[in-house]
């Protein structure tokens, strides 16, 4: 069976996620820093007066810390029963996977980013990593040491 996934840009690094799991897509807004959390959570957004998680993806999937500005976007996606918004440098458009599209990763051992991401897609030429959201906020995933 196929799949749509909302493609997404990190740098140069092209990422998609299941487009069942968005619920919105908006501009950039500070978020309110809070105190003991891990350095991936950014802090918190108020949406609608649902107050949810910031997460710097690219800081969590060991890529460095993201220096948010107003080019950059929160996707909103659901995780388990939450909603939790993702830095991301830009949306770029939905895609279709077939079944057979999708790739498992190679052995590339024990890498941060492997940790999160469930396969590869290539669509048009380009590869995809295809994010494993709910690997993003398990506790027992290791934090990325990335500055």
């Amino acid at each position: 069976m196929s799949r749509q996934l909302i493609t997404f840009q990190i740098g140069e690094q092209v990422l998609g996620v299941d487009i069942m799991a968005i619920r919105e897509i908006r501009a950039w807004s500070p978020a309110t820093p809070l105190p003991n959390v891990p350095p991936h959570v950014r802090g918190v957004v108020n949406l609608r007066g649902v107050v949810l998680p910031v997460l710097d993806l690219s800081h969590r999937l060991g890529w460095g810390m993201t220096d948010p500005s107003s080019r950059h976007v929160i996707i909103v996606v659901r995780i388990g029963d939450q909603l939790q918004g993702l830095i991301v440098d830009a949306v770029n458009d939905i895609v279709t996977v077939p079944a057979d599209g999708m790739q498992p990763l190679p052995d590339i051992g024990e890498t941060p980013a492997a940790n999160y991401l469930e396969g590869l897609a290539t669509i048009d030429q380009r590869l995809i990593l295809i994010l494993a959201l709910e690997r993003l906020t398990d506790p027992s995933m290791p934090l990325a040491d990335a500055a």
